[in-house]
């Protein structure tokens, strides 16, 4: 069973020795990753506490880095907490898939045309 984190418990976790952080309505206990973190400690500190999806999605994560996090997840936010809208990341991926597909219907057109 998934633990479900309210976002008034992530908020208390906004030290440098105590570091909770959202990222894609999953809560990550990344106090131990702090010092090693190739960002830089202080952009995790930045981020404490609270939801950091907006940032995380700006720098460009690699699969490496999401394979990483998953040793400090610790549960998902609590559903009351979640915001209503789709994350950055499936927003960005459904807009490419759109603009792929009319460009692929916009040649195909276009060739049946010649023929």
């Amino acid at each position: 069973m998934v633990n479900e984190i309210p976002l008034e418990t992530v908020k208390q976790h906004n030290k440098p020795t105590d570091l909770w952080v959202v990222i894609e309505n999953k809560v990550y206990d990344v106090t131990k990753f702090r010092s090693e973190h190739p960002g830089g400690e202080e952009s995790l500190d930045e981020v404490a506490g609270r939801d950091g999806t907006k940032e995380f999605m700006e720098v460009g994560h690699s699969q490496e880095a999401r394979e990483i996090m998953k040793k400090f997840y610790i549960g998902d936010l609590a559903a009351k907490d979640c915001k209503g809208k789709l994350p950055l990341r499936e927003i960005t991926l459904c807009l490419i898939s759109f603009a792929i597909g009319a460009a692929a219907i916009f040649f195909i057109k276009k060739t049946l045309a010649r023929n």
